[in-house]
């Protein structure tokens, strides 16, 4: 199996579409609080490391935090010492890792499918509705599909390059690297992804695949192994020796095994939860998906799509079997189909091409997905009053400031899309069109939606906090029946989950007020602030015998 020939003469440069991406994923970075739970633990544990010079391990309120592994804490970390402590800094590592992804998607696509594809390809990863939100997450998530993309394009490098070549040996010691940062990043499944993905190939194409470049080929590489561990082993050779079994329990029983085989934390889902997930997550390219499934028989029998397909499927198959059922573990599949997408959208051999009917939905898709997603928005807060959760329902219900601004955003990028829907020639100038409409709503998504919904949800957590660092003496705040990392990250010091004592500061449910006063020996609370269903009050001191706080 010899490389694809890449000889074609560009025609574009990737870089202008490249930089107005990057713009666009950068557009009002820092202006949604950060999200609970998960934004808001990762922050706070890289705002503890910061503060406390420990950059070996991570801590959540003090407590050790065994989550993930420590890459993109120190990344975090790094660029809040860099750029301050907001929102901003925490996400822009996974911004730069979420470009970095598309660009190597692209990047691969163009020398063997042509401009029109690689394009497609890019559009398709970036504008996704998956992407678009996890890559803006101050999560460990982007950066992980960065190295999982890059580990699985250079994996394929490795296996159409002549065996034993210098071309082969290099992409599989970058793919080692890759994978020693995943490992670095979130664990065991940078190498169990890629490593899958090669092994499906090789099982099932196996008169394709040259001998030398088979298992033995991809295990036998020495200074791929060292280059590997060398990168992962010492940061977890430090855990064990510092932490021994705690570790062990934390991070791999609990995070990995535990997570796999049985549901945690209350992320569970049937055997087709994917199958219905993976289609909202390549929204507003859904139809391409529609089509992908329609020529799965024919591109399994070609080699690089053979690969791809295996990749994706292994993906689906892999976490359909999980105990635990995340949304976003569907994305580590994500780079392999953006791809297949991007070549539909050149394609224009009759049969490979989408065709008119899935081409007709995929425009009107582009150009509603925003006034969709608005209308979806605004329904929901029309329909507050409806929802069981009274902390919910009480955020939900809040005025929503200028709501005609959320509509008149949807509209106007709705009809910028539609204007990037004229006509246009040969399959690059279809293609072009169809990713700015795709931008036009990725704009909008960033520009408002997100800003809009995380301020109506975690807003009342941030100006509370603020309101907390305002109490003369800096008195410890805790939070009583709530799980919400950020408000110490806004805070700017630990907030543990415990039961307040007097004198401390204590963020509570406005509902559960009253149970917290109920509490046996405890004064009632002077309520310092509210906002949208939380309460923060300052701790009384205790009752007497005699029904008198003591002097």
């Amino acid at each position: 199996m010899s490389p694809a020939p890449e000889s074609r003469a560009p025609r574009w440069s990737p870089w202008l579409p490249a930089l107005l991406l990057l713009g666009a994923m950068l557009l009002r970075l820092g202006a949604a609080p950060l999200v609970d739970v998960d934004e808001g633990a990762f922050g706070e544990a890289s705002r503890e490391m910061l503060a406390s010079g420990d950059w070996s391990r991570t801590t959540l309120n003090g407590e050790p935090r065994w989550d993930k592994p420590i890459l993109i804490y120190w990344l975090q970390a790094g660029a809040m010492a860099l750029l301050g402590r907001h929102e901003f800094a925490l996400r822009l590592p996974s911004v730069l890792a979420a470009w970095g992804w598309v660009l190597a998607t692209v990047m691969f696509a163009r020398p063997r499918w042509g401009d029109a594809a690689a394009l497609g390809a890019g559009a398709v990863l970036a504008s996704g509705l998956g992407v678009a939100l996890i890559g803006r997450a101050a999560t460990a998530d982007a950066l992980l599909n960065l190295w999982l993309a890059l580990a699985g394009l250079d994996l394929w490098r490795h296996l159409e390059a002549a065996p034993g070549s210098t071309a082969a040996r290099q992409a599989l010691r970058r793919t080692a690297l890759w994978i020693g940062l995943g490992l670095l990043t979130k664990g065991p499944i940078a190498l169990i992804v890629p490593g899958a993905a090669a092994l499906v190939f090789i099982a099932t194409h196996r008169s394709r695949v040259p001998a030398g470049t088979r298992l033995r080929g991809l295990l036998g590489d020495g200074t791929a192994w060292a280059l590997m561990l060398a990168v992962a082993l010492p940061w977890y050779a430090l855990m064990l020796v510092q932490h021994g079994q705690a570790f062990v329990d934390g991070f791999l029983v609990r995070h990995n095994l535990s997570r796999y085989q049985g549901t945690l934390e209350g992320h569970g889902g049937s055997l087709g939860y994917y199958l219905l997930v993976l289609p909202l997550l390549m929204l507003p390219w859904t139809p391409l998906l529609v089509q992908l499934l329609r020529r799965a028989r024919a591109l399994w029998s070609e080699p690089l799509a053979g690969y791809l397909l295996g990749w994706a499927g292994f993906v689906i198959l892999f976490f359909s079997l999980s105990g635990t059922k995340l949304p976003h573990y569907a994305l580590y599949g994500l780079t392999p189909l953006a791809l297949l997408a991007g070549r539909l959208l050149a394609a224009e051999a009759p049969g490979e091409a989408l065709p008119g009917l899935l081409l007709r939905l995929q425009q009107a898709l582009l150009v509603l997905l925003a006034p969709l997603l608005a209308g979806l928005s605004l329904l929901l807060q029309a329909q507050a009053g409806q929802v069981a959760d009274p902390l919910y329902r009480a955020l939900l219900a809040a005025p929503t400031p200028e709501p005609e601004l959320l509509a008149a955003g949807a509209l106007l990028a709705a009809g910028a899309a539609a204007l990037c829907l004229t006509g246009a020639r040969g399959r690059l100038g279809e293609t072009a069109r169809l990713s700015a409409a795709a931008l036009c709503g990725l704009l909008w998504i960033h520009g408002q939606l997100t800003p809009w919904w995380s301020e109506r949800l975690q807003g009342p957590v941030r100006d509370l906090a603020r309101q907390a660092r305002l109490q003369p003496g800096a008195p410890v705040a805790v939070q009583w029946g709530l799980h919400l990392p950020s408000f110490a990250f806004h805070l700017d010091r630990e907030a543990p989950r415990r039961a307040p004592r007097p004198g401390e500061l204590a963020l509570v449910r406005a509902d559960q007020l009253e149970r917290l006063t109920g509490q046996a020996g405890l004064a009632p609370p002077m309520r310092l602030a509210e906002r949208n269903g939380l309460v923060l009050v300052r701790m009384q001191m205790p009752v007497q015998a005699d029904g008198a706080a003591p002097r």
